[in-house]
């Protein structure tokens, strides 16, 4: 059982679930492949040269170039794990959905960042798609609530299914 589940009031049901698109991994996936890239480029001569330590004179170089090679490669491929790690672990906690009386958000493990607006209170619904987002189906949705609250949520798949149902959500709540 998620965020949203947990918070919804009573009788409150939940009309759309909205969910960062799949497309956030393409930039953290091409950093760790190019960082994979330079850390085995980096590695390689200093694994070579360690298999060469039966030649005495070249002893003290192939353990030089072994330990800069470790000492720079082996970084760079955690740090190509750390980045793609960090946005996986943003990818499956951000909760987004639209009940039948408030807009309910939630992103972050560690560091959690809420938003919980009544639909009644909210002021417009923008979506920021780039031609990427076109193409793809995702985009940043901009929610302006009464009071100057503005929250940017990016990356959110089917971000016009989503406007559209929180547009449909309020105006079925103004005609009742």
């Amino acid at each position: 059982m998620g965020y949203v589940e947990k918070n919804l009031m009573p009788n409150e049901k939940i009309m759309l679930k909205a969910n960062l698109h799949w497309g956030v991994f393409i930039s953290p996936v091409l950093v760790f492949i190019v960082l994979l890239i330079l850390s085995c480029l980096l590695l390689l001569p200093g694994l070579s040269s360690q298999s060469n330590l039966s030649n005495q004179p070249a002893v003290a170089s192939a353990a030089g170039a072994a330990s800069i090679s470790l000492c720079c490669g082996v970084p760079l491929f955690l740090i190509g794990v750390l980045y793609l790690a960090w946005v996986a672990a943003s990818y499956f906690t951000t909760e987004f959905a639209v009940t039948d009386q408030r807009i309910i958000a939630k992103t972050g493990l560690l560091r959690q960042h809420s938003l919980e607006l009544m639909l009644g209170k909210v002021e417009s619904i923008g979506v920021n798609q780039p031609l990427m987002g076109r193409i793809l189906d995702y985009g940043s949705i901009v929610v302006v609530g009464t009071g100057g609250t503005k929250e940017l949520f990016p990356f959110i798949a089917n971000p016009m299914e989503l406007r559209q149902k929180i547009n449909t959500q309020i105006a079925t709540m103004t005609s009742r």
